[in-house]
């Protein structure tokens, strides 16, 4: 635990969230701090609710204290034991564990129904029975005050027998609702007169057919965090506007505790969508397939792209906690990913468009065990072995027949070092009836064993290969931005800007044979970051890409 009354360290998170928190601890207007997490299971988590968790998980390590994981299981209708499980997972894989404190809002709906009644008797609710689109209506406007419903001075015996009928299930859906009896004129829409309660018939997850009235989110939120005597409730500032909401029932009501909450900016990154509503278009009209989709923002699609959950909360901790809003560029989140995976993760070879490169003057059934290193930035990963043989198989776009200036890979007379082996120069090729080049014939240089040359000659390229002898077929799946635009539906249809070159699936790809080990995540070399498919099997190697090399020769290719 941190010595919470001392001055942060100049490497310590510093924002207006922990400063808040470090001052009413020295102050001891809160003795014990405790956060919570409080998602609705009725999709996946993403990348968006993963600074919620780091913030609220990452300052109870800093200050001491607890953060509890409460699910806000209002509305069964939308809700599946699927993402209660999923969500567990995946704070877990974050980095972050509640401990004992998992708590359901369902578990406080005897208690929630019981603080509606005082309200009631109180005079501060009322039963409604206007439609949804009627307490629109009568709502107002951000300009135009709104109306008192007709149903608003019942007494609170009426409204008291109603409320009760609503929970006997004695009227139907959007039949009758319970408000709160606030203010139809204040200028925060927000206080006139907010829906409490609504009839869902529909099973719960936990509680099955034993309720059919739900609180809503503004009622069971903050009267959870009393009950549970949150002192810091943290949330994106899209509740700003609701926290004069939460005060008054806080205010209103013989709850055990006095939270207070506070908001931040939340995430927006570029060309893909946070909102769990489109998420759930995306997943349900196919354009993806499914929760854990590569392509998507969610945890569980980044966790099967093989992006490491310490590269996550890195990039959280470097976006820090502000008061605003705003849109990070996608390729920062890649940098992030890039700088973590390049100090851990192993190095291996895979040519993913193969074309075929046989040694002329190499000795016929010979086999050599070269030694390559398993990651360049650290000594300590030490080497393999990688067989190498007469034929092989290189990238096909890794030679032209009339190549730029500056290309610096094969052609016909130009010297390449094949990576870990022998220098290798192009004297021919060989074309199909189409043709279309089928083969590379090279001859190499038996004195540049390891890539090096004895009389300190320079080759202007470095380039990967496998061993057809010995390398394994596999499918590799490259992942492009989900989204072509960076704000998808800036300019209209959300759904128009979708990338239709967001995956692209290379068949025939042949790796080499330390890759079926399913080494977790790895570097092909020169060509990016993948990790194995949770569907890969030794037979049937599958690779997905987690994020590209930074392309050394870009600007020559451009040619």
């Amino acid at each position: 635990m941190n010595d919470s009354s001392a001055e942060p360290s100049e490497d310590e998170p510093r924002d207006f969230i922990r400063d808040r928190i470090r001052a009413d601890l020295e102050s001891g207007k809160t003795s014990a701090l405790v956060t919570r997490f409080p998602p609705e299971p009725n999709g996946y988590l993403h990348i968006g609710h993963a600074k919620s968790v780091c913030l609220n998980f990452g300052v109870v390590e800093e200050f001491g204290g607890v953060c509890n994981l409460r699910f806000d299981d209002t509305n069964p209708a939308r809700e599946d034991e699927e993402y209660l499980h999923a969500i567990q997972e995946d704070v877990r894989w974050l980095g972050f564990d509640w401990g004992d404190n998992l708590f359901h809002a369902s578990d406080y709906f005897e208690q929630l129904y019981a603080w509606a009644c005082h309200l009631i008797e109180a005079g501060c609710a009322y039963v409604d029975d206007l439609s949804a689109d009627e307490i629109r209506e009568y709502r107002g406007t951000l300009t135009e005050p709104g109306r008192p419903s007709p149903y608003r001075d019942r007494t609170a015996e009426e409204n008291l027998d109603l409320f009760a009928r609503m929970r006997a299930s004695e009227f139907e859906d959007g039949a009758k609702v319970l408000r709160a009896k606030i203010d139809m004129a204040s200028g925060n829409i927000n206080l006139r007169d907010p829906v409490l309660y609504r009839i869902i018939r529909a099973p719960h997850p936990r509680t099955g057919d034993a309720w059919c009235i739900y609180p809503n989110y503004d009622f069971a939120h903050g009267q959870s965090d009393a009950i549970e005597h949150v002192t810091h409730s943290i949330c994106t500032l899209e509740f700003e506007d609701h926290r004069p909401l939460y005060d008054w029932l806080i205010e209103n009501l013989p709850v055990p505790a006095r939270p207070r909450q506070y908001e931040f900016g939340r995430l927006n990154l570029g060309h893909t969508v946070l909102s769990k509503r489109r998420l759930v278009k995306l997943v349900e009209d196919g354009h993806v397939a499914g929760w854990d989709d590569p392509r998507m923002p969610t945890l569980t699609g980044l966790r099967r792209r093989g992006v490491p959950p310490s590269a996550i909360r890195d990039f959280i901790g470097r976006l820090g906690v502000t008061k605003s809003d705003g849109l990070v560029e996608m390729s920062y989140f890649e940098n992030t990913i890039r700088e973590h995976l390049n100090s851990s993760a192993p190095r291996r070879m895979a040519v993913l468009d193969p074309i075929k490169l046989v040694i002329e003057n190499y000795p016929e059934g010979t086999i050599e065990e070269l030694d390559a290193a398993n990651n360049p930035t650290d000594e300590t990963a030490g080497t393999r072995k990688v067989s190498f043989g007469r034929e092989l198989y290189v990238e096909r776009d890794d030679f032209m027949e009339a190549p730029p200036k500056k290309f610096r890979r094969l052609a016909i007379g130009q010297e390449v070092r094949l990576r870990f082996a022998y220098f290798v120069t192009c004297t021919e090729v060989v074309k199909d009836s189409d043709g279309n080049i089928v083969e590379l014939r090279c001859t190499y240089d038996p004195e540049s064993r390891g890539g090096d040359s004895p009389d300190g000659r320079k080759v202007r390229g470095t380039i990967h290969w496998v061993s057809a002898a010995h390398a394994l077929p596999a499918e590799v799946r490259l992942y492009d931005h989900l989204f072509a635009e960076e704000e998808p539906g800036k300019s209209g249809e959300w759904l128009d800007d979708l990338n239709p070159n967001s995956l692209e699936v290379r068949t025939g790809c042949l790796v080499e044979p330390a890759l079926a080990e399913n080494p977790g995540v790895v570097q092909f070399e020169r060509t990016g970051y993948f990790c194995p498919d949770p569907d890969s099997r030794p037979d049937a190697l599958l690779f997905n890409r987690t994020v590209s090399l930074r392309d050394s020769w870009a600007k020559d290719k451009g040619n």
